[in-house]
């Protein structure tokens, strides 16, 4: 006899199958991962440098400015990246 939770699974998964990456797509998802890593990590390098030099210089307010600009970005990369590895995903 299934539990109530194996039955709920169960049904998740006919409604919507799991898909299966070819090794080929994990590599392409993989890289994708490791380029927007790395535009954020040069983002962090450049901004965080301008942040520290604004602070230093007593300006906080383009200190936060930069803040704001900085967690902009990364939000978009990682938007970018997440809508490469979809699109990745849905191919056949």
């Amino acid at each position: 006899m299934k539990s109530a939770y194996e039955l709920a699974m169960e049904r998740l998964e006919s409604k919507s199958p799991t898909a299966t990456l070819t090794p080929k797509q994990k590599e392409r998802i993989a890289e994708v991962e490791s380029v927007a890593q790395s535009k954020i990590a040069e983002k962090e390098l450049f901004l965080k440098e301008q942040i520290t030099k604004a602070l230093a210089s007593g300006d906080g307010a383009s200190a936060l400015q930069l803040e704001q600009q900085l967690a902009m970005e990364t939000r978009r990369i990682q938007s970018d990246a997440e809508a490469k590895r979809a699109a990745i995903r849905e191919e056949k």
